[in-house]
């Protein structure tokens, strides 16, 4: 009879590491990530259908619900607001921005492309707080 010769018996390292590489490919391949839209989550108030707004000194106010947009208070069409915020000399003035929750948020990126355009970059966006 022949004697067997102890042979180690450990697994071979290779082909796992090859299936280790393979998978991490699959998932980061397969992986959907966040879009930046999600980056924030507001709950944005009811706008009130009162049309008296407190007035504080050099303060603009803009509410915008699904049916009516407002301009310190008085209801305005899109282009007459465009010629309100051009008029605006001193851009470091405020600008509060109200929106009702029902509101598609097309409309309210259009507002703040305005904003934006009128170099006007100090907003404020009124939310409920949790």
């Amino acid at each position: 009879m022949k004697k067997r010769s102890r042979e180690s018996l450990s697994p071979e390292l290779t082909p796992l590491i090859d299936v280790v590489f393979l998978l991490l490919i699959f998932f980061m391949v397969s992986t959907v990530f966040k879009k930046n839209e999600l980056a924030l989550l507001m709950s944005l108030p009811e706008a009130s259908k009162d049309n008296s707004v407190s007035q504080v000194k050099n303060v603009h106010y803009l509410e915008l619900t699904s049916d009516r947009l407002a301009y310190n208070g008085k209801e305005v069409t899109i282009d007459e607001l465009k010629n309100h915020l051009a008029s605006i000399t001193n851009k470091t003035e405020p600008v509060e921005l109200r929106v009702d929750k029902n509101v598609i948020y097309d409309k309210v990126i259009n507002i703040l492309d305005m904003l934006k355009n009128s170099k006007l970059h100090n907003l404020s966006l009124i939310t409920n707080q949790k």
